[in-house]
């Protein structure tokens, strides 16, 4: 599979998990992502790291509910490839792409 495939499922993942603490607060996450971190809604695949910072920002603390949430579903999307317990948020992200789309690792290369 392709990366961009990975990316649209990633987004959607993403949206999922946003979407159970409501569609007005999913919106309204949206836009502090954009106006506070310059993270765009449709880039948010791009800069997952700066979403992540983000979330983190906003939430504090709660933020790993969500990140779980959001792992969760990757997890459904891209057919169960990684399951989701010891990682980081970016790291599982990272991991679950390079799985999906059959990348390796710059030290797997060496």
């Amino acid at each position: 599979m392709s990366k961009r495939d990975f990316d649209k499922l990633l987004f959607e993942a993403i949206d999922a998990g946003l979407s159970s603490i409501g569609e007005s607060s999913k919106q309204a996450i949206y836009f502090h992502l954009k106006k506070g971190f310059n993270v765009k809604k449709h880039e948010i695949p791009y800069k997952i790291e700066d979403f992540a910072h983000g979330i983190e920002r906003i939430f504090g603390p709660g933020a790993d509910f969500l990140e779980i949430l959001i792992m969760k579903n990757l997890y459904e999307k891209v057919g169960h490839l990684l399951e989701p317990k010891d990682f980081v948020f970016t790291e599982y992200v990272a991991a679950t792409m390079r799985s999906f789309t059959g990348e390796k690792k710059a030290e797997e290369l060496v």
